[in-house]
């Protein structure tokens, strides 16, 4: 391995593959198609999901880029049945309250379209709960803090990584975020320096599932290119 010190630290040569125009270009369209598939799906099958793929997605997602390299993440992979009663216990009860006194009536009526309610059975039938946390700060033996940098871009990225992987992998997803989230550091005990910041059920879909139809920006309305 063709090693560099910079700085006082070794660096390691990067192992690019190059393609061809053309087939950079291919190899973007189909990912695009492949990834237009996408949907959140809301309509779980309890059959089960190994652990060693939930594993390798989970290492997909720490490939992420986080600010000064600091990983600032713990992502818990819950499976456990009482868990996941626990927490969809919770979540519902959090959920209650949003629709019946936080959201406003704007907010509800935007929601229309996606056919969401209080009740979340998906947290319990879902072979895998994944339920990110940010790391805010670390601790080190002594008990000093050391803040971490750029924590919620950082994590937002290994998110969306997360999520591609889980796409790719054939199985299916929904980006959940009860709030206030706390409940969930308390059930999972999770120490003083995490943060919930989402909730993914993972599994496969029902048999027969029903999604909103629904209508993607297109290039024109998504982007601005200077050129």
């Amino acid at each position: 391995m063709n090693m560099k010190e910079i700085k006082g630290h070794q660096h390691v040569i990067y192992n690019h593959t190059e393609y061809s125009e053309s087939i950079m270009e291919e190899r973007g369209k189909e990912f695009y198609k492949h990834m237009d598939n996408r949907r959140s799906v809301r309509e779980f099958s309890d059959k089960s999901v190994s652990r060693e793929l939930i594993e390798n997605l989970l290492l997909t997602a720490g490939t992420a880029p986080s600010g000064a390299h600091k990983q600032p993440w713990t992502f818990c992979a819950v499976s456990s049945a009482s868990l996941k009663s626990k927490i969809k216990i919770a979540a519902e009860a959090e959920e209650k309250e949003s629709y019946e006194s936080r959201m406003s009536d704007r907010w509800k009526e935007d929601l229309t379209p996606m056919a969401t309610d209080m009740h979340k059975p998906f947290l319990e039938i879902a072979p895998w709960l994944i339920v990110v946390f940010k790391r805010v700060y670390e601790l080190d033996s002594e008990g000093v803090k050391h803040n971490n940098y750029y924590v919620n871009e950082s994590v937002g990225i290994a998110c969306g990584m997360l999520i591609t992987a889980i796409h790719n992998a054939g199985l299916v997803t929904l980006t959940h975020t009860p709030s206030p989230m706390n409940f969930l550091a308390n059930v999972l005990e999770r120490p003083k320096n995490e943060r919930a910041y989402l909730l993914l059920p993972v599994g496969y879909p029902e048999q027969e599932v029903f999604v909103p139809k629904l209508d993607r920006k297109k290039i024109s309305d998504l982007s601005v290119f200077y050129e």
